[in-house]
Order: structure tokens, then sequence, then C-alpha cells
């Protein structure tokens, strides 16, 4: 196996968490540069990284194959511009951009240059939503007609960060809603309209930190929400369906393992305890079926396992750049269906001389 020579362009809570940690755990992988402006905080993690201090080092060093744009939102069109310009592969955090133009564009320059791009949209690997897609598609609760997804959070104050900061793309539909409407997507595809409320709740707050999402479909009533002030969360997912329903509370696991030390993929990873599976009540194949319902492994191993193999094997992303750009558009939607109260059709939304004027950008934009 010929590792893939990869670059970190932050060591925040994405590096430290998610990134650094799949990649070093991955023998597909060697980490050698990572992009720390003023401090040395991966210093010792990752035996084979040298600290830089500039984006430029990483894009004229020849053996970096793998750029990880795991940087603040807004530098995310960019920087991955720049990469791609460079000849690297893209691994972006999401959201992918904060302009569906902006993505639309990343997409046909990585399709151009024959480079693979990518979002790291891991939830798509965690075991309650690897359930749920599994329930839906087995038909457990036989014909699906309501879905409820909920990301919600406890904190009633105003961090001193950027992502509560009031900028453009800091807002909670970009932050926790990117992984709602990625599973949503994945689930039932595009919707033909939707309708949002998405509010500042909090104090002080400068950007929204609530919203309620509805995407609308033929045959399924589904519902994305967050919020930033749950203090006692109800169920993560909440399905209902002809024969029988299916609710799910709590978080996946890995994420908490990953803070912990924990090296991805070893023992029993992704495993959750009885004592947290969903409970389903259902009929299926003649048969009553209530109780606790045992929950997936989760597996964010398997996004660097796709990532590997596209570059190495050139197999199609998991996370394709088009499906990240849809959810860039959803969010695009919602926004402008918040602004005015109104129900938001996505062909007439896109189709608009005011979606188009605001989709209008360069890379100065």
């Amino acid at each position: 196996m010929q590792p893939v020579q990869a670059a970190l362009c932050s060591y925040g809570m994405s590096g430290q968490v998610f990134h650094g940690p799949l990649l070093e755990a991955h023998p597909g992988f060697k980490i050698t540069k990572i992009l720390e402006r003023t401090r040395n905080d991966s210093e010792g993690r990752h035996p084979s990284a040298r600290i830089t201090r500039q984006f430029s080092s990483i894009l004229r060093d020849p053996a970096v194959e793998l750029v990880v744009i795991n940087t603040p939102d807004h530098l995310h069109y960019e920087m991955t511009g720049e990469a791609l310009e460079a000849g690297k592969h893209v691994v972006v955090e999401k959201p992918f951009t904060l302009k569906y133009s902006h993505a639309a564009e990343l997409v046909r320059m990585a399709s151009n240059k024959g480079l693979l791009l990518t979002v790291f949209q891991n939830r798509r690997w965690d075991g309650d939503f690897l359930t749920v897609k599994e329930l839906i598609e087995s038909a457990k609760l036989g014909r699906l007609v309501e879905f409820e997804s909920h990301f919600d959070r406890y904190r009633n104050y105003i961090q001193d960060s950027w992502k509560d900061s009031g900028s453009s793309g800091t807002g909670t539909l970009y932050n926790l809603g990117s992984h709602l409407i990625d599973q949503a997507l994945l689930l039932f595809g595009m919707p033909g309209s939707l309708f949002c409320d998405s509010r500042l709740l909090r104090e002080g707050a400068k950007t929204d930190d609530s919203f309620d999402l509805f995407l609308r479909y033929p045959g399924v009533k589904c519902l994305l929400r967050s919020s930033y002030l749950v203090r006692e969360p109800g169920p993560r997912f909440m399905l209902h369906g002809t024969e029988g329903s299916y609710l799910k509370w709590g978080v996946d696991p890995q994420e908490a393992a990953m803070k912990s030390g924990a090296i991805p993929g070893s023992g029993d990873w992704g495993m959750e305890p009885e004592s947290d599976w969903g409970r389903i009540n259902t009929t299926c194949n003649g048969k009553h079926l209530e109780g606790p319902y045992p929950t997936r492994p989760g597996n964010y191993p398997a996004f660097y396992d796709n990532v590997y193999e596209a570059i190495r094997l050139n197999a199609p992303p998991a996370v394709s750049p088009e499906a990240a750009a849809d959810v860039v558009m959803i969010i695009e939607a919602a926004y402008e269906s918040s602004r005015t109260g109104r129900v938001v059709g996505l062909k007439e939304f896109t189709a608009s001389r005011e979606f188009r004027q605001r989709s209008a950008g360069d890379r100065t934009a």
C-alpha cells in the first residue's frame, strides 16, 4: 500500500479530533504537513508531519497529494480553488462553500483536472443514521410517512469564536444543518420545495442559532430541526410508517471516543451499548416487533477508506461534490424562505433573477 501524502490546513477542533486521528490511524495515508499560523499544537502528535506557517508551502510541495481544507467556512472556496489549481486532491470540511455558484465552480474545476474533490460529511457514518437508512431501505416500518431529525445542543452563551461572529456562513443552518440536510438528501433526494423558520434565540446572538426546516416530498413529511437551547434533548430521530415507528435518542459515540484519544477503528469501534439503542414498534413480515432495536456500528474510518480508493483505485467518491453542492443550494433556499416567510420551490428559486445575481461570483466575491 503506497500511502497518500496528506496535509492539514488547520489544527483546531476538526484537525485534532477528526482528520488528524482518522488519517494517522489509516495505513493508506501519511500526514506530512500541518498548517498552524502561530501555534504548535500538533507537535509530537503526528511523527511524520512538519508544521508550516504558510498555505503556499503546502501548495508548492510536489510530494503532497491530498490537501484537507478544514479551515473556517468562509475560506473553503478560495483555498479549495487554489489547491485544485496546484494539482492537489482535496477534502473539504462541511459546509462545502457558502454559495452554490462557488461550489459548482469547484466541481467543474476538479472534473476538468481529473482530481478528487469531496466533502467531509462524516455523519453519513453515524451508527444511528446507518440504522435509520437500513430501516427505511428494508421497509421494516412499512411505507415511511414521517421523518424527523434533530441536531440539538445546549449553549446559552455566545462564544468568542468566528462561529458566533455573525459573519456570512456562521449560522446553525451552515453548521449543524449541513449534516441534517446531507442525510435527508441521501435518503430522499432533492425536494420539490421547502419551508424554513430560522431564528436568533440566545441573548446577544448575531447569527441564527435555531431552525425548523421542512423539506417537501410527495410521500414523506420531512422535518429537520436544530437549536442551541435544548438542555433536555428529545429523540434524535423519529420515523413513522404505515406499519410502525422507530425513535432514537442520544448521539453517535465516535466523536467522544476520538476526543478521549481512542484509535479510530480499534476494538469495538462505533458500537453502542444496548442501553442506548433506539426503540421500535412495528409489524414486519406478519410479526410484531417491539422493544430495543440494535444500532449499527458507526464507521467514520470508512470516509477515508473511500478517499484512499478514489485516489489510488479511481473509485467514485462516497460524498460526491455535486451532492455537497446540493446541500449548499438547500441552505441558500432555506434562508430565502425564512426571510420571506414563504414556501420556496427549488426550480423557481434557482431560476430566479435574484438567485443568479447572488450566485454570480468570482474568486474575490
